[in-house]
């Protein structure tokens, strides 16, 4: 399923190709340029979004959607605590996986070794994290980025693979298909 990042990425393309169509090098250039950073933010910004939401699924769906709970994991655990859910300088998700428990980080940690493209959508995910986080704490205007559009797009297509692997994971504890919050079958 196509994401509002596809759209982003999609929609520049069709812009950089009308402008070295009409010989504008510089302005495809500098469309680029400032495009790469806002993809990076936008997709690191997505992240951020999918990753709370799946873990205020997984809170709904094993407190039997009692609102007293939902409101203090909203305020205390979601809420202004994605930056600390993970060690964005790392090269794995194991700070994010430790705080389901110890049989859930060991289950993760096999999964991860088992599979290979898993482990290389953390990195990507990570590196998106990180790289947000610098720009954000820099200065995003003259954040130097060694990274083209694409390859920014690249990364956030490896990258949704963790993000798949983080709703099925937490699904998978409390019986529910991701994204459906209805029992598996």
């Amino acid at each position: 399923m196509a994401t509002i990042i596809d759209k982003m990425y999609e929609d520049h393309k069709l812009l950089h190709n009308v402008l070295l169509e009409h010989k504008e090098v510089s302005l495809a250039s500098d469309s680029d340029n400032k495009l790469k950073k806002v993809l990076l933010v936008s997709a690191a910004s997505y992240f951020e979004y999918e990753v709370a939401n799946a873990v205020l699924g997984f809170a709904n769906s094993s407190s039997n959607e009692n609102p007293a709970l939902l409101s203090l994991i909203k305020a205390k655990v979601i809420e202004r605590q994605y930056h600390t859910y993970f060690q964005w300088e790392g090269q794995n998700a194991n700070k994010f996986f430790s705080l389901f428990g110890e049989r859930f980080l060991a289950e993760c940690k096999a999964s991860v070794k088992a599979q290979r493209d898993l482990d290389e959508s953390i990195r990507a995910f990570l590196e998106i994290g990180s790289t947000r986080n610098q720009m954000m704490h820099e200065n995003f205007s003259t954040f130097p980025m060694d990274k083209t559009a694409e390859e920014v797009y690249a990364l956030y297509q490896r990258a949704e693979g963790f993000l798949d692997f983080v709703k099925e994971r937490l699904a998978s504890l409390v019986g529910v298909k991701p994204g459906t919050g209805s029992a598996q079958e």
